[in-house]
């Protein structure tokens, strides 16, 4: 299963993230950690695009391997939510601007009906809360593939 956290930046994204994969034992991956890794701080349309086929590509290698990918990036766009190809999402929406005025300016807010969880008030346990939730949506897809 591969899980996407995405919001803009300071939104909680990776406060959630980080317990929530414990939780479930998933591999975290965090956008930062592999800009990093891949030096590539480049913030422009292209560079956000080469952003979300990482991080897919990545998450799908996780997933080959028969783990849960939960990653935690901004995926500002339709399209590279589109690109990342996300069974779940859950969109951090708990800040109205981040401190980058240009990732705000082409963040794309998405139709309630395109996430499956939509976090807008932070709770300390929305992680817990969360473990739930994404249990009942396995079993139901499970039970639907059968």
């Amino acid at each position: 299963m591969k899980i996407l956290i995405f919001g803009l930046s300071g939104s909680g994204k990776t406060t959630l993230a980080k317990p929530f994969a414990e939780l479930i034992n998933g591999v975290l991956i965090n956008a930062d950690d592999i800009r990093r890794k891949h030096d590539d701080w480049d913030f422009s349309i292209k560079g956000r695009h080469r952003q979300s086929l990482r991080m897919g590509h990545i998450a799908d290698g996780v997933v080959m391997a028969g783990k849960i990918a939960v990653a935690d990036f901004i995926c500002p766009t339709a399209v590279t939510r589109d690109w990342f190809n996300a069974d779940y999402s859950i969109w951090m929406d708990t800040i109205k601007e981040s401190k980058y005025e240009d990732t705000d300016v082409i963040f794309q807010k998405p139709d309630l009906r395109q996430v499956n969880y939509h976090v807008n008030t932070w709770f300390d346990d929305t992680h817990t809360q969360l473990v739930d939730i994404i249990k009942t949506y396995m079993e139901r897809n499970n039970a639907s593939k059968s």
